[in-house]
């Protein structure tokens, strides 16, 4: 990895401070990043890290502050500066074109896809993908690319340009254990060339393992900087959230009886995407059911039919042993079925409602209208409990959600389903679909812990999670989704993190189907 304390310093960010309007984003921030080092950039959700990331990009200009590339200072407000300089990054969403070629993809914004030097760019491709272990056809078509195949078409896009700097923003998220393992293969390669990384991730075991330094920003300052064989994870967590945090784990339990059972459900793959290939899952009461996988393996096939929003194929659905007909959102809703969606932001809020509109959502037929007219008194007292109760920051339930932090806007989603079921001891079933996603350390912990509280009242959860570490550390009883078929129940502590990539990269189902 790193070469060292005297290796050329390759990339500046001094002093950068950012205002919009009464927040101070960015405040006196410095960084700096050396020749083949990996350097972690930390911090709670609005510490300030995407915008600090704007400014090295030239979509933001700094309103105090200089950023230097290899010596030279970086023009701000210019993205295409910040390209020629050497600057690359990889997103946590891939922007590929699935119908292209890798190559074509490579090529795609810096040269005509038709254009001569077809032949010098292979070579280049092929030479880079050779030099970094990324190894990759260029002429698969990305669409059928596995996605820890198209994380490396998208860093070769990056060293295609001549980046010298690599900024990976959340680069494992949808990665199998094996897959990240991978990755960071290609980063010590890298980095023992002369690439430099910055390397954004709130997974801080992973981040002990590929990192020389870490950066920690909170509210908008750097609060610590510490080489990383000198800390724990513990340490890490702290200076993010401002003093001692633990991520909670839930206690082995004995289940309680059946509450849902889905019996040889399948459903019509779409497009790319598979459906559910006779799956049978039992959630029991009081249990947490973990779902892992790769993102688009069916998961989200399986979360519509939880959620009311799709009916099987072939199959059928069950509560408390009786099969169910007329299955539909607000019937699910009624029968105590409550959901997190996956999209936060598309599936289950609406960006300028306000906290009120979006709190009773759900219920608003039921519980806070009569007769077609709503009682707004009953309904912002509802909002306020749930702010009150799920600590959601926020000047008040007048706010437009879309203003929010996603841990916020996370806990207002929680509260509003934990709230919902017969009526209304709350719900039976929780279909908890990625609630931690793009959330900081603190949020993280706080969803967990109400997740952990809703199974010791009672409540099935149903976790579906691309995060290993949150599957195995919440779950009573774990299984994996590959290609639409769904693996045996696996009891909490039975299976290794290892063994589960396997089974999510779907090698163990051909090992039970050749059986």
């Amino acid at each position: 990895m790193s070469e060292g304390k005297g290796a050329e310093v390759v990339l500046r960010l001094d002093r950068i401070t950012k205002r919009f309007g009464a927040l101070t984003a960015n405040d006196a921030v410095s960084l700096t990043l050396r020749r083949g080092e990996v350097v972690a950039l930390l911090g709670e959700n609005g510490a300030g890290k995407t915008t600090l990331m704007n400014i090295l990009f030239g979509h933001y200009v700094a309103d105090e502050g200089s950023v230097e590339a290899f010596g030279q200072p970086l023009p701000p407000g210019n993205p295409r500066a910040a390209l020629q300089a050497g600057v690359g990054m990889v997103h946590q969403h891939f922007t590929l074109a699935g119908n292209l070629t890798v190559l074509e993809n490579i090529r795609l914004g810096t040269e005509g896809l038709w254009s001569r030097g077809h032949g010098g760019a292979r070579a280049k491709v092929e030479r880079l993908s050779r030099d970094f272990g990324l190894a990759v056809h260029p002429d698969a078509k990305v669409g059928r690319l596995s996605v820890g195949e198209r994380q490396r078409v998208e860093i070769l896009k990056a060293l295609y340009r001549d980046a010298r700097i690599l900024i990976l923003d959340e680069p494992t998220a949808v990665l199998t254990p094996q897959e990240s393992e991978a990755l960071f293969a290609t980063l010590r390669k890298a980095t023992a060339l002369g690439l430099s990384v910055i390397f954004i991730s709130h997974k801080l075991h992973e981040v002990m393992a590929i990192a020389d330094r870490c950066v920690v920003l909170r509210h908008g300052r750097v609060v610590g900087e510490v080489d990383t064989h000198a800390t724990d994870k513990g340490a890490l967590a702290a200076l993010m959230v401002g003093g001692e945090l633990s991520l909670p784990r839930a206690e082995a339990r004995a289940p309680g009886a059946v509450l849902m059972k889905l019996d040889s459900v399948s459903t019509p793959d779409r497009g790319a995407a598979p459906g559910l290939k006779k799956v049978t899952l039992d959630l029991r009461a009081g249990q947490i059911t973990g779902l892992a996988g790769v993102s688009g393996n069916g998961q989200a096939a399986l979360a519509e039919i939880i959620g009311g929003l799709a009916l099987p194929a072939e199959g059928t659905i069950l509560l408390k042993n009786a099969p169910v007909t007329g299955w539909s959102p607000g019937e699910a809703l009624a029968r105590g079925v409550a959901r997190i969606p996956e999209d936060r932001h598309h599936q289950g809020s609406i960006a300028d409602f306000d906290l009120t509109e979006n709190a009773v959502l759900e219920a608003y037929r039921s519980r806070f209208s009569r007769r077609g007219w709503m009682n707004w008194r009953a309904a912002r007292e509802f909002a306020e409990t749930i702010i009150a109760g799920y600590d959601v920051r926020c000047p008040g339930p007048e706010t437009r959600i879309r203003l929010l932090s996603g841990g916020n806007m996370q806990k207002l989603i929680l509260g509003r389903a934990m709230a919902g079921g017969p009526e209304t001891g709350g719900p039976e079933i929780i279909l908890a679909n990625q609630p931690v996603r793009g959330l900081d350390v603190g949020a993280i912990a706080y969803v967990q812990s109400q997740l952990i509280a809703a199974r010791d009242r009672g409540s099935s959860v149903l976790l579906i999670s691309e995060d290993l570490d949150e599957i195995m550390g919440l779950s009573d009883v774990i299984h994996v989704m590959s290609q639409g078929r769904l693996s045996p129940g696996f009891a909490r502590g039975t299976m290794t993190a290892a063994e589960l990539g396997l089974w999510m990269a779907g090698q163990k189902f051909g090992d039970r189907d050749a059986a």
